[in-house]
């Protein structure tokens, strides 16, 4: 038996990953899918106060309260920020960090940083407009959804905390680095604004050199949500981890 933790990217919650939830624990896995503050069904906490370090503690939390060990921790998106530092800050608790399309940051970093001006100002603008600092969900055909999954996701995205976009994440790249990483690449259709964590898991000199020795990279041929449009080609790669 494994221990798995899941966070969520941008717009989502735990909900998104019930078809994986659910297949691995019938291997006999034990599972937490965690859902971050002001998002799915903690979307009535929405607030200007929601920060990147919030959603770090939400996750850190979750693993110290269900005291977990040997953590094969998945984060979807956005949560690549958390996953960053959730290995630098927890590593110990840490067996195996899987970047699911996910943002991969520099130290100083944040989710904004390897985004077009365009997006950011999109982004910044529309939170600027909300009533809680946060910006809408996309239309889940970005991901690569059509149909049924289409129609699940969209009706069950939420505004996102606008206060998590810009904040600097601090880490120390050795740390982060002793941990043994995947990176799952999503590639039919791929999300423009992974493209650059996409080049960075493949670069010899990213994080001065720490990040290859020690990582691989998976290749899934389906949308940046694979939890929804392939979870058995996620669960394998997951179990795989383990």
């Amino acid at each position: 038996m494994a221990n798995f933790v899941l966070v969520h990217g941008a717009w989502h919650g735990g909900w998104c990953w019930q078809r994986v939830t659910s297949a691995l624990q019938q291997q006999g896995h034990r599972v937490h899918a965690v859902t971050l503050t002001g998002l799915g069904e903690r979307a009535h906490l929405l607030a200007p106060s929601i920060t990147l370090d919030t959603h770090i503690d939400d996750v850190i939390s979750a693993i110290e309260v269900e005291e977990l060990h040997d953590v094969i921790l998945a984060v979807h998106s956005y949560a690549g920020m958390i996953g960053t530092a959730v290995a630098d800050r927890l590593g110990k608790h840490l067996k195996h960090l899987v970047y699911v399309d996910a943002v991969i940051p520099k130290p100083g970093e944040s989710w904004s940083s390897t985004q077009s001006a365009a997006t950011q100002q999109q982004r910044l603008s529309a939170a600027q407009a909300s009533t809680r600092f946060s910006f809408p969900p996309p239309d889940p055909e970005v991901f690569g959804l059509h149909d049924a999954d289409h129609a699940w996701v969209k009706r069950r995205q939420t505004p996102h905390p606008g206060n998590t976009y810009q904040a600097p994440l601090n880490f120390d790249i050795q740390r982060v680095a002793a941990i043994p990483r995947t990176f799952v690449n999503c590639t039919q259709p791929a999300l423009a604004t992974i493209e650059p964590s996409r080049l960075r898991a493949k670069d010899p000199k990213f994080w001065d050199g720490a990040w290859l020795p020690n990582s691989k990279i998976v290749e899934l041929k389906t949308g940046h949500d694979p939890m929804i449009s392939d979870p058995a080609g996620l669960t394998r790669i997951l179990v795989g981890c383990a």
